[in-house]
């Protein structure tokens, strides 16, 4: 077998036993020869599209900004004008109207998720999920002990026990693998570097497939970050690949993607035609979306400057033009429309701070319910009745909108890109939050947990992106505050300085800070203001070598 695993099952990594405790028992169920040989079977057929892929980005980045502008494509314009349809969604995936997310490990959040009440769980291996070896194995051996209806969980630190409800439905799980510009460096295909994508997906297809398209479960995928409808046509072509090899019927496989890049703003309908044996539907993302509008026009000049990122609403013109454009797209191709997420969370300890969560949740449920959309996605289980009633108030006793066809909307180019329409200013606090949550995410990420609540928010790797993102495009755009402060590399220094103290007082533990703060301060503070004023395309890939270097003992 020419794929091969760098890290010593015998010897484990320090974060399997700092994080994972049953890493042991999941590795042998999940690593088997059969599974890894499916997977090295993917990046065989599958790894060299994938890479050509990834550097045609650059390339259409750069055309883009030098023309600052995006449009349509012209020679995929019969796809636009074409009438076709996606797949008939499957039974479990016809009602969506609350989707919970998070990631598939520790065992307790994947069971509170399960048990939440929402309709979808969006088990998730990308962005909420922080990518050490003992994480990716462990959430496999959590999904497929869900698929089986028998995962469970003793927590020795407060002696409860953890397990599925029976008194009520459980929520249907839709898993998101890792986006394809995330590598998986312990393992190697051919003496290179594994493929995220490769590994999450093969590993949860080759042992869960069968079973849960038996019993009517799937296997269902959230797919995120493309950029091009030719991402989405691999995609399809992995999915069809998977199925023949294991013997499956074609289609079984659904997947939906995230719209949160701005080049798949312009190419909705080809995404879905692409995938459209495949396809369930299109989802509206936020941070990484305004990352994305950020990244790809670093360079393009001052019109695509953002205000603070709290100011940066669903409400803006642009945004609203990506989200009507969005649903009208997906009905019209019997395709559902998922809401983002709203990343106010309830505190049970703060009553005020819940009542503030639950009324902004309220609200952008609502805006999101009477646009049309089927359903929409919250970060804790004490937002899933919330979101229920909204929807149920909108829906009553269908389990969807795809009769709401919109044909009121008519989206322009002009219009996505029309960022200077959101109300908002840049200001010397909104300056200092993004570094502070940019570097407390990153150290968190660094230790294990891909998901955290930081002042009353949900942060997950795409907030910190906005929020570094956000930092550089004011360095470099020579920004001014509303107070009148200059963004300067020498000015970002001092706050994220005086930011970092402030985090080290509060962690108030030399070792652990010096472990995960420092590193991901350095790695914030390259990556804003280092010497080649480059912009990186993904913070967690420097942090991600940070990660597997310590997991292979390199460091």
């Amino acid at each position: 077998m020419s794929l091969q695993i760098k890290v010593d099952l015998n010897n484990l990594p320090a974060s399997a036993t700092a994080n994972a405790p049953e890493y042991k028992e999941a590795a042998g169920l999940i690593l088997t020869d059969e599974a890894l040989a499916f997977v090295e079977k993917l990046h065989t057929n599958f790894a060299a599209r994938r890479n050509e892929l990834l550097a045609a980005r650059e390339e259409t980045r750069k055309k883009d900004a030098a023309a600052g502008t995006i449009d349509f494509l012209p020679e995929t314009a019969d796809v636009r004008a074409g009438d076709w349809k996606v797949a008939e969604a499957p039974e479990k995936l016809r009602d969506r109207r609350v989707e919970i997310t998070g990631p598939a490990t520790p065992a307790k959040m994947a069971i509170n998720a399960l048990n939440s009440g929402a309709k979808v769980w969006l088990a998730d291996l990308e962005d909420a999920a922080a990518p050490n070896w003992a994480n990716q194995i462990t959430a496999q051996a959590n999904l497929y002990n869900a698929a089986r209806k028998n995962l469970s969980f003793h927590d020795p630190n407060n002696g409860k026990d953890y397990e599925l409800r029976e008194d009520a439905p459980l929520a249907t799980v839709v898993v998101r693998p890792r986006g394809w510009h995330l590598p998986e460096k312990h393992i190697t295909v051919n003496g290179e570097d594994g493929v995220g994508a490769f590994l999450d997906f093969g590993l949860h297809f080759f042992h869960n497939a069968a079973h849960l398209h038996e019993n009517g479960d799937g296997p269902f995928y959230y797919l995120p970050k493309m950029e091009h409808y030719l991402e989405a046509r691999l995609w399809d072509d992995v999915f069809t690949f998977a199925e023949k090899e294991l013997g499956l019927p074609h289609g079984i496989v659904r997947a939906t993607v995230l719209i949160e890049t701005i080049p798949a703003a312009f190419q909705m309908d080809e995404i879905l035609y692409e995938l459209r044996d495949h396809a369930a539907g299109l989802n509206a993302g936020r941070w990484d979306y305004l990352f994305s509008i950020i990244k790809h026009f670093r360079d393009a000049g001052g019109d695509f400057a953002l205000p603070d990122r709290a100011d940066v609403s669903m409400t803006a013109p642009f945004m609203r033009a990506y989200t009507e454009l969005l649903v009208q797209t997906c009905h019209k191709r019997g395709a559902f429309a998922m809401g983002g997420m709203a990343a106010f969370i309830p505190n049970r300890r703060e009553p005020e701070i819940t009542k503030n969560a639950f009324e902004k949740v309220r609200a952008d449920k609502t805006r999101e319910a009477n646009d049309g959309f089927d359903g929409s996605w919250v970060a804790h289980p004490d937002l899933v009745e919330i979101c229920q009633e909204v929807f149920d108030s909108v829906l009553g006793d269908k389990p969807n909108q795809l009769d709401k066809q919109r044909p009121d909307v008519n989206v322009t180019a002009a219009d996505l890109l029309n960022v200077s329409s959101a109300e908002g200013s840049v200001t010397d606090e909104g300056l200092r939050l993004n570094l502070y949550v940019a570097v407390a995410y990153m150290a968190v990420w660094l230790s294990g947990n891909g998901a955290v609540a930081i002042h009353n928010l949900m942060e997950d790797a795409a907030t910190a992106e906005i929020s570094r993102s956000q930092v550089w495009q004011q360095v470099h755009s020579g920004a001014t505050t509303a107070e009148g402060t200059k963004i300067t590399a020498e000015h970002v220094q001092k706050v994220l300085a005086e930011e970092v103290e402030r985090l080290r007082g509060e962690v108030n533990d030399a070792e652990r800070f010096e472990k995960y703060y420092e590193p991901a301060a350095k790695i914030v503070s390259t990556m804003i203001t280092g010497e080649d004023k480059d912009f990186h395309t993904f913070l967690t890939l420097p942090a991600y070598d940070i990660v597997v270097a310590r997991e292979l003992g390199d460091a």
